[in-house]
């Protein structure tokens, strides 16, 4: 059953990640292309989380790399909101 709640999380991060890079594309706001980043972060950070529960439970750590990686994607929605109009 995790593996599906993970695998889940992540379709919906990368489904997210498509429709708001899309309509960034489409609208051309800003504020979509931040967001869009940052949810690119949090598929690379899902697929890391399910590496690291269920492919490798025992043999590696990713905690540190899936931490790095969730902050890296915060990052462009914290500049996009703070810097952007």
């Amino acid at each position: 059953m995790p593996a599906f709640i993970y695998s889940l999380c992540a379709i919906t991060s990368m489904l997210c990640t498509w429709m708001l890079l899309r309509a960034y594309r489409r609208n051309g706001y800003r504020l979509l292309f931040w967001s869009g980043l940052c949810f690119t972060g949090m598929s690379v950070n899902n697929i890391l989380l399910i590496l690291d529960r269920i492919v490798f439970p025992t043999s590696v750590d990713l905690i540190p790399w899936r931490l790095a990686s969730a902050l890296i994607a915060l990052l462009p929605l914290l500049y996009g909101l703070i810097w952007e109009e």
